[in-house]
């Protein structure tokens, strides 16, 4: 899948006549860098990420491949049964993103430009929802549940610890941070609501001062406005 992500980082980035070093410069970051994740020799950290897609305009169905004739992963499992189209998304097939410090997406299934987005969320041991250990805020009203393990969260001043079985709500504008400073996964199901709230209105002017990308829900709203529309 690493491969898979750095080759469409580097079709997406030749199709729009960008060179390596251009890239790299534009970004910040050593054209060694970009040429590992192209490789598929390294995973991106998550800013790396970032940049690179609101850079490059890639949507996030055309970074993890969803609608190509052959499946995202050589491991997903065949149809078990038909499925009313859209309805259904079977176990192991959603799209998966890996990310350097040990967050992992799964979307789960979606409405595309939907008002909600459904996410299964893994932290390794060490992981944290920010490399640089910043906390991040988005527009949004973030949901989540906690299926296994022990998170902390940071919310503004306050910091508390998740277990499975609890739950969490708040307003995403708020700063926040995830935290996993066990030796075990953990895994949690999120939801954001109404994210794409900051989406709505007018294109900014392309004189405009570029829109910082800081937390992981920010890059799908990028991503989003980018989304050819049907």
């Amino acid at each position: 899948m690493i491969a898979e992500i750095g080759e469409r980082l580097r079709d997406a980035r030749r199709e729009r006549g960008i060179t390596l070093r251009s890239l790299a410069q534009d970004l910040k970051v050593s054209p060694s860098l970009i040429s590992q994740v192209e490789n598929g020799k390294t995973q991106p950290s998550v800013s790396t990420l970032y940049a690179m897609v609101s850079h490059l305009g890639i949507s996030l169905d055309e970074l993890l491949g969803v609608g190509e004739s052959s499946p995202v992963t050589p491991s997903a499992p065949p149809a078990r049964e038909a499925d009313a189209s859209g309805v259904v998304q079977r176990a192991g097939t959603g799209p998966v993103l890996e990310m350097e410090n040990g967050v992992h997406w799964e979307r789960l299934a979606a409405h595309p430009g939907g008002a909600v987005d459904p996410l299964l969320v893994t932290y390794d041991p060490g992981a944290c929802s920010s490399v640089e250990g910043k906390m991040m805020r988005h527009a949004g009203v973030e949901h989540a549940y906690l299926l296994e393990g022990e998170l902390t969260v940071q919310v503004d001043f306050d910091t508390v610890v998740l277990h499975a079985g609890d739950s969490l709500q708040f307003d995403s504008v708020r700063p926040h941070m995830y935290t996993n400073h066990s030796s075990a996964k953990v895994r949690g199901i999120w939801f954001v609501i109404g994210r794409r709230e900051q989406a709505s209105g007018p294109p900014a002017p392309e004189s405009a001062a570029p829109e910082r990308i800081t937390s992981a829900v920010d890059v799908l709203s990028r991503m989003d406005r980018l989304r050819p529309t049907q």
